[in-house]
Order: structure tokens, then sequence, then C-alpha cells
């Protein structure tokens, strides 16, 4: 049997990857011989400039013309992935940036540990997007989780951080489970762990492995709904949000999930999207019931968020309807009237980054001022801190989907894209969802122009910084979307980057 090695040339191609591990290794040695009086904030500056380092590497690799295949198509360096590792390198550095003299003892009591764990935890991502194989995919998948259940019980002396954290842990490791025994099952019918591989041989045999091909299918969809917290496998996200530190909770939202979703569109378009399984029943019903999973997230999401009183929470479910918003353009499949769906979920997906992110920024910095969570810490935010308030006014704009803003023009896509595939009830129930989800957006803003509030709110410059390019990237956004569309389209290719020949 051929062994797989990877040449000394090679690991120019990973360049991205280890210089984040590098860092991370570095930052542990420094936290261990610093002494502890020296401020932690100095492992925090040079965790963000090996995220950007990183992001250079990545951006000097953008190729449209050619693609790296490694170990025999375990490893793909392509513009799909290349794409959302920058995604997922913007989220962590946003997250590393509002964290920067701005967290409070108590919620984050050991920095070192924390600047350097987020490290990994981007690097499992990355991993996620790059794979083309599935011990790959699973190994950059324990990565993420595993380091993400440390940051999310960061909190020790905190029940809810206790009690979210162990939650997390269990339905992690069950969702986890769940995805690895799809992967056995597709290895079993195909006797290849390669997706190219694997999609060749179960259309091949799928009259022959049909009941087993669909069960595959749904062990996958569940595992991976967990992972991008959709109804019904969301219900471990509002107690996590609530519990971790607020930053962490901003990683969660945004990097973890961005991760999860890279694989999900990756597998499923690789090993059900393509060749004979085209033609099947299994196609049509397994994206039918990607389709159904949107909808519930999205109705769930926004519903529920209608009740919360607790911000993470509230975001919480907000994360949740906008994993159903997300979902629409990997169920909506490929046809002629609509072969854009990556360059649609590509922009919602960076206009959800920066929105969110921008979000978490601000209730941190209420959130230290008044050592409440409650949606009350905002009142009066306009008159305390005046262009805090408008920032924060133009991400919730975009949060609730509204005009000139990237959230809008996002939903615009998507919306659009899905009545062009004639899923007419799918796209109404965005719309409708949309417009419920003004009531709890609108209520956070009603408390900053409408109530009055006494505590100073104190910003510093790193995170002024993560506030205010979150919402000027916002507003570009929705001004001039077509360069960014444009540009996805002009870098990603989908038989090229996408699908995987065997």
């Amino acid at each position: 049997m051929e062994q797989l090695r990877l040449q000394f040339s090679d690991l120019g191609y990973l360049a991205p990857e280890l210089t984040l591990v590098v860092a991370a290794v570095v930052l542990s040695i420094l936290d261990l011989v610093l002494p502890k009086r020296t401020n932690r904030n100095l492992l925090g500056w040079l965790a963000l400039v090996s995220v950007i380092l990183s992001a250079v590497w990545i951006i000097r690799q953008l190729n449209p013309a050619s693609t790296v295949e490694l170990l025999e198509q375990s490893y793909r360096i392509d513009d799909f992935a290349n794409l959302l590792k920058l995604i997922l390198l913007t989220g962590a550095g946003l997250v590393v940036l509002m964290s920067l003299g701005s967290v409070k003892e108590n919620e984050i009591p050991h920095k070192g540990e924390y600047y350097y764990l987020l490290l990994p935890a981007t690097v499992g991502g990355m991993m996620m997007a790059s794979s083309g194989d599935l011990i790959t995919l699973y190994v950059g998948l324990e990565l993420l989780s595993i380091t993400s259940y440390i940051l999310a019980g960061f909190r020790k002396t905190s029940l809810n951080s206790n009690e979210g954290s162990f939650k997390y842990l269990v339905l992690g490791g069950v969702s986890s489970a769940t995805i690895l025994y799809g992967m056995s099952f597709l290895y079993g019918m195909t006797g290849s762990t390669n997706i190219a591989v694997i999609n060749e041989m179960l259309g091949q045999n799928l009259d022959t492995f049909r009941v087993m091909a669909y069960m595959t299918f749904f062990l996958l969809l569940a595992g991976f709904g967990f992972k991008v917290a959709a109804f019904p496998f969301h219900t471990w996200a509002p107690d996590v949000y609530q519990g971790a530190p607020t930053p962490v909770t901003a990683f969660l939202a945004v990097v973890s999930k961005a991760a999860a979703f890279a694989i999900l569109f990756r597998v499923m378009y690789g090993v059900f999207g393509i060749g004979d399984i085209l033609s099947s029943s299994l196609h049509h019903d397994g994206f039918l019931a990607i389709l159904f999973v949107a909808a519930a997230a999205m109705i769930a999401g926004n519903f529920a968020a209608l009740k919360q009183q607790n911000m993470k929470r509230m975001l919480a479910f907000s994360g949740i309807a906008n994993s159903g918003y997300l979902l629409v353009p990997i169920g909506t499949q490929l046809s002629v009237v609509h072969f854009s769906n990556f360059t649609e979920f590509a922009f919602y997906l960076i206009a959800y980054l920066f929105m969110n992110i921008g979000a978490f920024a601000v209730f941190q910095a209420v959130e230290k001022a008044s050592g409440r969570e409650d949606i009350g810490v905002f009142a009066g935010l306009y008159y305390r801190a005046p262009y805090t308030a408008v920032a924060m006014v133009i991400l919730l704009l975009s949060l609730a989907g509204l005009p000139l803003t990237g959230g809008f023009i996002g939903k615009l896509y998507i919306i659009l894209a899905t009545l062009g595939a004639k899923y007419y009830a799918v796209a109404a129930i965005m719309i409708l969802t949309s417009v419920v989800s003004f009531y709890y957006y609108f209520g956070i803003i009603r408390q900053m122009f409408m109530r009055a509030g006494d505590t100073a709110v104190k910003i510093g410059v790193p995170l002024g910084v993560t506030i205010w390019l979150s919402a000027i990237v916002t507003v570009l956004l929705g001004l001039f979307p077509h360069l960014v569309m444009n540009g996805i389209e002009n870098i990603f290719s989908l038989n090229q980057d996408l699908f995987i020949q065997p």
C-alpha cells in the first residue's frame, strides 16, 4: 500500500495553519515564563499579529486557476477553503481585538490561556474548510470542539458557566458521535474516506444501500445541525452563550458556526450533490430536509427570541434564526436558475460576522459598566455614549434586515434566489420571520433612546475599533454589495473549488 507523505515543499501550502500553531506554542511558553504581574494583553497583541500573518498567507494563495491537493486529496488548498478561512480569521481577529483591555478578571481569569486557545480552535475550523477526506474533517472538528468546550467554561466561579460548559461538552460529544456514526456508514458502503470516491461509489451502488444511505444523510444532518445550532438541535446554544465570557460567546456564534457551515457545504455537495446521486430520490429528499430544518430554525429562533430578557440568550436565538437563513442557499440546491448559492451564502456569512461581533462588542462595553446581562443595560446608551449607540443602531438594523445594510442585501439575495428556484414557502418564511425579528431588535433601540441610564460607559481603543469597523463594514456591504459578490464569483469556481473529482 502506497504511503502518503508530506514533502518539505508542501509545508508552504500549510503556512496559514502552521503560523497559528507556532504562535499558540510560543504564546503558551511566554505565558509560563512571564512574571504574573506582566500584562497578558501582550499575548493578545501577538495572537492578533499571528492571525493577520495567517490571513496574508491565504491571500497569497488565492488562485482561481489552480487547486493544490495534499495527501491524496485529504487536504485541499482551493478557493472555497481560502475564502472561508479568511472569514474565520477575520472573526477570530475581531474577537481577539474586542478582548484587549476590555475583559474583566472574573470573566476570563486566565487571559494567557484564553488567547492561545483561540488559535488552535481557529486552526480546527480552517482544517474543516480544507478537508477532502472524512478523517481530516473529523480531526479538525474535534480540535475546534475540544478547545471550544474549554473556552466556554472559563468563568469557573459562575454556576451558569459551569452548567453551560457541561451541557456543551455532553451534547457536543453526542453530536460528534452522531457524525462519526454517519461517517462509518459511508465508509462501510464505499470502502473509502475520500469524499470524491464516496460520491462515486455511493452513486453506483445506491440501489443496494438506499436505506443505509438515507440513514447516513440524516445522521450527518443531525450532527452538523448541532454544530450550527439549527432547530431542533439548538438546545445547548442559549445556556452556553449565557454562561460563556462575552468574547467566547462571539467566537462560538461566528467562527465556530462558520466552520461548521463550511464542512456542511463541502460534505452535502461533495457526497450527495454531484454525480449519479443527483437524479436519485435521496438527493431530492435530503436537500428538502435541509430546507425543513432551515424553516424550523427561522421560526423557532425568532419567536423564542421575543420573550428573552437576557441579551446573550436573545442573540443565541437570533443566531439560531440566522442558521436557518444560511441553510437556505445550501438546501435550494444547484440548478440552471440557481448556480451562485455559494456566493449568496458567503456574502450573508460575511455580513453576519460583522453585525454579530459588533453587537457583542457593544454589549461587552455596557455589560462591563453595569455588571448585568439583561437588555436594560442599554438604557439611555445614546445619552451616555452617543457614538456607540449610533453604531449599535446600524448593527441592529442589519440584524433585522433593513435596507442600506449588509444584512438586508444578504437576505435579499437569498430570497430572490429562493424565489427563482420556486421554493416560495421558504422565501415567505424568511420574509415573515425577519419582520418578527423587528420587535426584539427595536426593543433594544427603544432602551437606548427612550430610557434613562446613569452608569458611564468607558470604551477602550481596541473595543471601539471593533465596534466601528463592524458598523462601517456593515454599511459598506449594504451600499456596495456588488463589489463583494463579484469578487467572490471571480475567485470561486464551482467545479474546481467545491466539487472534488476522484
